[in-house]
């Protein structure tokens, strides 16, 4: 037995890390590389998950990358280069000929290809629609003029197909004839002559059924399936609400033209996700990773929100200078504005971030609005008086007793105190009604979010302050 086979067996307890065993493959592989042994290194690679290779290319120099690719077979090849990242899809298709990249494309699926010439640079995508085949460009071109982010942009046109008329039998043969060109065989479609959507059934049901049955007598009837123009998100929910492994694409006049899988759909949450928590951070979203955006368009991505906000402020700052009199009279008072401000905002960020969460899940809707905020008018009732408790105690423990800090009297912490309940309820009551607003008006909620409310709860939350300190210390 060879050393690198008895670094293959891997000890009982770390049997069940996945993690570990292809850290240690990863660097049998690198080893091998360092050691030119380029047969065993093939073989090794063959034996691993694509994914698992195309990190291992990923984290190789430059200069051996397209040297080791090229050592795969066809069909591993082009499911290695469908999990790379656009760099390294562009450096493969630099250093391949073209009879090289067209043999790759040819085993890939189609939506794979569209995301390729979708990120890539215009040179290269030229030279991939090149080495396509007619058909294929075809159903580029057709991918392509579909809505961004909608339901055809995201589908594949590689499924099995059946008839009604076709028996158990006849659909097995089908499948095993095309199956090997096709995303999934898992699930398949029944199609009229005209290619109308007329049902789904599943390998399962075929394999459990007799060889005569027709597949009429088999087919589900009630097919969920998306529009061409459907937006992903909603595609996404679809999967989600359904536990669906893949879904029909139609066209306005109900024909069949493509699937939507649970891998895309995966890759459309991620995305979706991203881009909320990047408008609830207040930043305009990216089509790239964070590791590939140039530093100018993150510049031009945060610098709107942040002026926006900044100049926004300019309320707050207003309303200081306009009871400047009176708090010079309080001057203890201003040490307790900027405590108040992070409380109203934190609070409507609870409130903002649990509702838009709440909307993309569609565990509520617009209409729900009255039951939103009588129940953050609740939460905040109880949050805002926890708050004030603690908040008078330290005030006048800490502050006063320990600190020794003259300003703080029980009247001042009484209006601090009392600030921050009616700050807390007007912040979670914002923050929940905001959102639903966004959504009714057909804007995403995620805008609404923590940067636009804290402005709003900051302004707020100085004049509750004031008049606060007006009631109950007379100035």
């Amino acid at each position: 037995m060879s050393p690198l086979d008895e670094k293959e067996k891997v000890q009982p307890d770390e049997a069940l890390d996945y993690d570990t065993i292809i850290e240690k493959k990863t660097d049998e592989l690198t080893e091998l590389l360092d050691r030119h042994d380029m047969k065993t290194l093939q073989r090794r690679m063959e034996e691993l998950n694509e994914f698992d290779v195309a990190e291992f290319l990923s984290e190789i120099d430059d200069n051996r990358m397209p040297m080791v690719f090229r050592l795969l077979s066809k069909e591993t090849a082009a499911d290695v280069f469908a999990n790379f990242e656009a760099p390294e899809q562009e450096r493969i298709i630099n250093s391949i000929t073209d009879s090289e990249l067209a043999g790759i494309l040819d085993e890939m699926y189609v939506d794979d290809t569209v995301d390729i010439v979708e990120e890539l640079p215009a040179n290269v995508v030229k030279r991939v629609m090149r080495a396509t085949t007619p058909q294929t460009r075809n159903l580029i071109n057709q991918y392509l003029h579909y809505p961004e982010n909608s339901a055809g942009s995201i589908m594949t046109a590689e499924f099995v197909d059946l008839k009604k008329y076709m028996s158990v039998k006849e659909s097995i043969a089908r499948i095993r004839r095309i199956g090997e060109d096709k995303e999934t065989i898992y699930v398949c479609f029944v199609i009229s002559a005209d290619r109308k959507l007329e049902g789904i059934v599943t390998v399962k049901d075929l394999l459990l059924a007799d060889d005569d049955t027709v597949i009429e007598d088999l087919m589900e009837r009630n097919v969920i399936f998306a529009s061409t123009t459907e937006d992903q998100e909603s595609v996404s929910e679809k999967f989600s609400d359904y536990d669906l492994m893949a879904l029909p694409v139609v066209d306005t006049e109900g024909r069949l033209v493509g699937i939507v899988t649970v891998d895309d759909v995966i890759d459309v949450m991620e995305q979706e996700a991203t881009e909320d928590i990047e408008k609830m951070a207040g930043m305009l979203p990216s089509e790239k990773p964070y590791s590939r955006t140039p530093i100018l368009e993150i510049w031009k991505n945060r610098l709107p929100w942040l002026m926006f906000l900044m100049l926004s402020a300019t309320f707050t700052s207003m309303i200081l200078t306009s009871f400047e009199d009176m708090l010079a009279v309080q001057a203890g008072l201003v040490a307790f504005i900027p405590m108040l401000m992070g409380t109203g905002g934190n609070s409507g960020a609870q409130a903002s971030t649990a509702v838009i969460r709440a909307l993309s899940l569609s565990d509520i809707e617009p209409g729900d609005v009255f039951m939103v905020i009588w129940k953050e008018l609740r939460v905040a009732l109880l949050c805002g008086l926890a708050l004030a408790a603690v908040n008078f105690g330290k005030m006048l423990l800490l502050d006063g007793l320990i600190l020794h800090n003259s300003a703080v009297t029980v009247s001042v912490a009484a209006t601090v105190s009392l600030s921050i309940v009616f700050i807390v309820l007007f912040a979670k009551v914002v923050g929940s009604t905001l959102p639903i607003v966004a959504e009714k008006l057909g804007v995403d909620p995620a805008v609404m979010a923590n940067p636009l409310i804290s402005t709003v709860t900051d302004a707020v939350s100085l004049l509750i302050y004031i008049y606060a300190a007006k009631l109950i210390l007379h100035i």
